[in-house]
């Protein structure tokens, strides 16, 4: 899936083209795991990533799933931990967590993204209520539960980052420097125009977020982009 707009690609479908023609096929499952459905063998790629944090484990603790077959190249030589592909002593307390982080994500991951999903969509309600120009980037349903990325029309990103403050975690999708705009190359291959693009933030909603977190969010982002264009 997509980091910044959340769409989730059809990962099983380019697989099967790169396998016809010999290719190895890897795919970065950081944003997904423990959010939606993972299945290493039905996605039908050669090797797949994840990054802890992302579904609550350890920061700084990943896992690379390797299909049976697939020769590597050592990455770092020495001694021969992690079946001599990377030497090293392994962090045990980490690998440790992780692995107790995927057994609880799997566990509760239907009960988890419906109510990602549930956050996710009143945030998004919350914000198009309070502003008459927003738009929503990336698929409208094939998406990630927790990821929302919505841009604001003739609205500097930055601006409204600076003036939200710390009473909201977001990110922005371009940067704005000495009068030029540095978009987002996923908002550019998106072809959203450059008024949108220009005010786009990125919120995602957790485990934890609670209903009045995200409506206070809502009007927190509202209430300033519509100062902000005074």
């Amino acid at each position: 899936a997509n980091n910044e707009v959340g769409t989730i690609q059809p990962i099983s479908e380019i697989a099967s083209v790169t396998r016809t023609r010999g290719i190895r096929l890897h795919t970065d499952a950081a944003q997904s795991a423990g959010k939606i459905p993972v299945d290493v063998a039905a996605m039908g790629v050669d090797l797949l990533s994840l990054a802890g944090h992302k579904l609550y484990a350890p920061k700084g603790v990943g896992a690379l799933c390797i299909r049976k077959g697939v020769q590597l190249e050592t990455f770092m030589h020495g001694a021969g931990q992690e079946t001599g592909r990377r030497a090293g002593t392994e962090n045990i307390l980490e690998i440790v967590g992780l692995g107790k982080a995927c057994e609880i994500a799997a566990r509760k991951l239907e009960h988890n993204c419906r109510h990602l999903q549930a956050m996710r969509d009143r945030l998004q309600a919350g914000i198009t209520a309070a502003v008459a120009d927003v738009r929503l980037n990336g698929h409208p349903e094939r998406r990630l539960p927790n990821t929302l990325s919505l841009s604001f029309r003739n609205i500097e990103a930055n601006r409204l980052l600076e003036a939200i403050g710390p009473a909201v975690a977001a990110s922005a999708g371009a940067a704005c420097h000495a009068g030029s705009v540095a978009i987002s190359h996923v908002l550019k291959a998106m072809a959203v125009p450059v008024e949108w693009a220009m005010g786009t933030l990125r919120l995602t909603t957790g485990r934890m977020t609670t209903a009045e977190e995200v409506e206070r969010a809502a009007q927190i982002i509202g209430g300033t982009v519509e100062r902000l264009k005074e």
